[in-house]
């Protein structure tokens, strides 16, 4: 804590209780030693994820999985995970070097499939913002646009609602909306709004 503080410039006082959320959120771990020092370091097992793109910029943190979670029940995965086990394998043998070692480097073909995945998503997503930014009104923030369709796409709401889905004032989305309408994109229903 004194040598972060020191190097950062910012108060002891200030450090620790940074630390301390960190240390509730699991992104950092720590330990005492003998004469009662503390020492933090970066979780063992923490992944952050950044994504940033012309029309959002998120973060998330991943941490694995406890050993109880079948991932085979969640329903809506298409990855084969039927051949990876809880790290041991079939025969009941964790220790056998080749073992350990194949599923290794499966998992690890598997992380770089999922990446590609995931770098593909991202890639049609800013596709499709950049479709929804010509189509819409200069005036219009085309991310807005673009949630605006997404919520609108199961089904007629109303401003209200659509304003909560989106997480914006109701005024804001219904300008929107009504710019929107004089592109056709959307039309006002008897059931509320909907797409054109």
């Amino acid at each position: 804590m004194t040598e972060i503080s020191e190097y950062l410039g910012v108060s002891p006082k200030a450090v620790i209780e940074h630390l301390r959320k960190l240390e509730e959120a699991a992104l950092v771990e720590s330990h005492t030693d003998d004469q009662r020092r503390k020492y933090f370091h970066i979780a063992r097992n923490v992944r952050l994820e950044v994504n940033v793109s012309p029309y959002g910029f998120g973060t998330k943190s991943a941490y694995p999985t406890s050993k109880s979670l079948d991932i085979t029940t969640c329903r809506y995965l298409s990855v084969d995970v039927a051949s990876h086990s809880d790290g041991e394998s079939d025969d009941g043998d964790a220790d056998d070097p080749e073992a350990i070692a194949a599923e290794l480097a499966e998992l690890e073909r598997l992380e770089n499939e999922l990446s590609l995945a995931q770098r593909w998503v991202q890639g049609r997503m800013t596709d499709l913002h950049d479709r929804v930014s010509e189509v819409v009104d200069e005036d219009v923030d085309s991310r807005l646009s673009a949630d605006v369709l997404r919520c609108l796409a199961d089904g007629p709401h109303e401003v209200a609602e659509v304003a909560a889905d989106v997480d914006a004032p109701p005024e804001l989305v219904e300008e929107t909306l009504a710019a929107m309408a004089e592109d056709g994109l959307v039309r006002r229903s008897d059931d509320g709004w909907a797409l054109g």
